[in-house]
C-alpha cells in the first residue's frame, strides 16, 4: 500500500492525521473504513476487530452468533465452545482485504479450542491485520521514509455449560494498534496504542420437531470489545473501541441421515455514542455529547442519535445466511449483509462452500458487492481447520448408493 499522490492509492498518513483531531487513521482513500464501511459510519478505533475472520460465517452474510458451534466461536460467540463435538480443534483463516483500493492489505486469524470436561471449554485466538507498506510524507510533501503499520489482538475465552442446553462465555482481549511509528506533529508524538477489552456471551439450543423431521433451534447473544478507550498520542482525543452487540438465531432441519439445512440471522449494533450535530462554533444543536465514559457510552447508545428512534433503527445491521450440509462432509452456503446507507452502507451477497475429509476441514467464501460502490467487491476468505478427538471423525464414511 504505497502512497500515490494522484489519489488512486492515497493512504491517510500519521502527520496529517494529527492535525485533523479525527480518527482518519482508520480511513483509506474515498472515505472508507478498514472494515469496508464508508465515512457515514460511527467512528471508532481499531475497526478491524469487527471484520468477520472465517470463511464459514463469511459465506453466510457474516452471521455466526447462533450457528452450530465450531472453533471460530472464539470470535462469534465464545459461549458455544462448550458444545463443540471435538475435544480440541484448530483453525487458520486468511482474507486479502480491500483489494479494490490497495493490493497488500490482509487479515489473518488463528483460533483454537479445547474441552476441559463436559461442562467447560477454553479457546484462544490471534487476529493480525496487515496494512501493507506506506511511504510517509509530511504536510509539505517531504518524504519521511516508509512504515509497515499493523494491528493485532490476542484473545482467551472460557465457556461453561449450565444444564444440557444453555451456556455462558467470557473473553479477555489484548489489542495492539501499530498505525504510527513515532512521527511528530507540533507537540504531539504519535505512537502505537494498546487497549484491553472483554466479551460476554450466551448460547441456548433446543431439539425440535419440524414438519415431521428432527430439528434444532438455537439463540445466541454476544457483546464484544467492552474495554478501555484508545489514543495514539499523550495529548489527543481518546477513541472508543468498537463495542458491538450481536443477537442471533439459527434454525436447522435434518431431512434425513445425510441432509440438513440451516437458516440464520444476526442483528448487530455498535454500543458507542452517536456524534451529535454541532454548529460552526462546536455547540451541540441536536443529539447528546459523545465525550463520555465507556459505560455511559454503552447504555446511552440506544437513545443518543440526533435523529431519534428512527436513526437508532438505522444503526442496526442485519446479517442473514443459509447452509446446506450433506453427510457432514460437504456444505454449500449463501447469505446477505445489510447496513443502512447513513450508517456505513455495507451491502453485499455472499456465497461459499466447505469440505470435510476425516478431521480436516476446508472452507471458502466469496463476497459479491457493487463493483462501483463497494471496496469489498470480490473479497475472498479461506479457512482450514483440523479437529482432534471427535468420535464422529473416527467413524467410517457411509457408502452412497
Amino acid at each position: 500500500m504505497r502512497l500515490d499522490l494522484s489519489g488512486i492509492k492515497v493512504v491517510i498518513f500519521a502527520i496529517i492525521i494529527l492535525c485533523s483531531n479525527s480518527l482518519y487513521a482508520q480511513l483509506t482513500t474515498g472515505g472508507y473504513n478498514t472494515n469496508g464501511s464508508n465515512s457515514s459510519a460511527i467512528t471508532t478505533a481499531v475497526p478491524f476487530l469487527n471484520i468477520s475472520p472465517d470463511a464459514r460465517s463469511g459465506a453466510m452474510g457474516d452471521a455466526g452468533v447462533a450457528l452450530s458451534p465450531d472453533v471460530n466461536a472464539t470470535y462469534w460467540n465464545p459461549a458455544k465452545l462448550v458444545f463443540l463435538e471435538d475435544n480440541s480443534a484448530l483453525n487458520l483463516s486468511y482474507s486479502p482485504w480491500l483489494r479494490k483500493l490497495v493490493s497488500d492489505i490482509n487479515l489473518s486469524y488463528l483460533s483454537s479450542a479445547f474441552k476441559l470436561d463436559q461442562k467447560s471449554s477454553v479457546g484462544f485466538s490471534l487476529r493480525y491485520f496487515n496494512l501493507g507498506t506506506i511511504d510517509l510524507i509530511d504536510e509539505n510533501l517531504v518524504a519521511q521514509g516508509t512504515y509497515k503499520p499493523s494491528e493485532f489482538s490476542i484473545d482467551g475465552s472460557y465457556s461453561r455449560r449450565f444444564g444440557p442446553n444453555f451456556s455462558l462465555g467470557l473473553t479477555f482481549r489484548y489489542i495492539h494498534s501499530g498505525l504510527f511509528n513515532g512521527s511528530f506533529q507540533e507537540s504531539a508524538q504519535a505512537s502505537p496504542a494498546n487497549a484491553v477489552a472483554a466479551d460476554v456471551s450466551m448460547y441456548s439450543k433446543h431439539q425440535t420437531q419440524q414438519f415431521g423431521n428432527e430439528g434444532e433451534f438455537a439463540f445466541g447473544a454476544d457483546i464484544s470489545n467492552i474495554g478501555t478507550k484508545i489514543s495514539y498520542t499523550a495529548n489527543q482525543v481518546e477513541y472508543f473501541l468498537p463495542t458491538t452487540l450481536r443477537i442471533g438465531a439459527a434454525n436447522t432441519v435434518h431431512f434425513d441421515e445425510f441432509n440438513k439445512f440451516t437458516l440464520t440471522m444476526d442483528l448487530n449494533k455498535l454500543l458507542v455514542p452517536t456524534p451529535p450535530i454541532r454548529d460552526a462554533d462546536g455547540n451541540i444543536i441536536k443529539g447528546k455529547d459523545d465525550n463520555r465514559s465507556v459505560v455511559s457510552g454503552i447504555f446511552g447508545s440506544f437513545s443518543d442519535a440526533p435523529g431519534g428512534f428512527h436513526e437508532e433503527l438505522q444503526e442496526i445491521g442485519i446479517a442473514t445466511g443459509a447452509e446446506y450440509v450433506y453427510n457432514d462432509r460437504f456444505a454449500l452456503r449463501m447469505g446477505y449483509f445489510y447496513e443502512n446507507p447513513n450508517k456505513g452502507n455495507r451491502q453485499y451477497f455472499t456465497v461459499g462452500a466447505g469440505l470435510k475429509v476425516n478431521s480436516l476441514n476446508v472452507d471458502f467464501a466469496y463476497l459479491a458487492a457493487d463493483q462501483q460502490k463497494s471496496p469489498l467487491a470480490n473479497t475472498l476468505r479461506f479457512s482450514i481447520g483440523y479437529s482432534f478427538g471427535s468420535e464422529r471423525n473416527n467413524q467410517s464414511v457411509p457408502t452412497v448408493r
